[in-house]
């Protein structure tokens, strides 16, 4: 069964966007996935079609209402659907490639882009609303991020990369930043490529590649190492 997403968006025009270019656009075609856009708004009950209000306590800004978000969750992902309900908000869990490669095993998910100050915090829990972070920022909605995360899904379904192996020599794949890479000219402005990687030997290219990873991450990202034994 090909990977089905569907978006509760205020703004649903802004979908493939970039989704429909190069590989998850032609995947698209081919129907490796599917992409459906619902509009949140079409569930407002009033003349003016209001989906927002002003927040319970006071305060900036705007929230979106409840009873609305409910009504387009439940006609989107009505009972027996399996597919995992995400809310792409910034004080989520941090997206890893680990949950991404969960998320594309599966039959597909449910993602709504948040809007304003943020969504009614009863919806979120009524519905079971995973909130998920694509870093430590502000957007302006959360569409940008859903394209994203489904960018990240796409790539890694069976057949969308011509190369299998694309997807594992990767940064976080083996819990690693990825090595340098080169390629022709062998030199350009004075610099070469590592002689190891014109060698032919695959033992030690493969070793090179491996200390670079770790010495990336250690410079870079040394929380993906994990906790480091205390030097005296």
């Amino acid at each position: 069964m090909a990977f089905r997403a569907t978006i509760l968006t205020l703004y649903p025009e802004m979908f493939p966007g970039f989704l429909g270019q190069s590989l998850s656009g032609k995947a698209l075609l081919r129907g490796d996935w599917s992409l459906e856009t619902v509009q949140i708004r079409d569930f407002a009950t009033d003349r003016h079609r209001t989906v927002d209000d002003t927040p319970a306590g006071g305060g900036a800004g705007m929230v979106l209402k409840p009873d609305v978000l409910a009504q387009a969750i439940d006609q989107a992902s009505p009972e027996g659907d399996a597919r995992p309900r995400l809310l792409m908000s910034p004080r989520g869990r941090p997206l890893t490639q680990q949950r991404v490669r969960a998320l594309a095993a599966g039959e597909g998910a449910v993602i709504v882009c948040g809007r304003f100050e943020g969504v009614d915090q009863r919806v979120i829990d009524a519905r079971g609303l995973e909130e998920v972070s694509i870093g430590d920022y502000i957007l302006s909605g959360g569409e940008p991020a859903a394209m994203i995360l489904l960018d990240a899904i796409v790539r890694i379904l069976p057949g969308v990369m011509g190369n299998v192996l694309s997807g594992v020599h990767e940064s976080f794949e083996g819990g690693l930043l990825e090595h340098p890479h080169y390629t022709r000219p062998q030199v350009w402005e004075g610099r070469e490529i590592p002689a190891v990687l014109t060698s032919g030997h695959h033992g030690e290219i493969e070793k090179w590649r491996l200390a670079e990873a770790r010495r990336l991450t250690e410079e870079r990202r040394p929380d993906l190492l994990g906790p480091q034994p205390e030097t005296k």
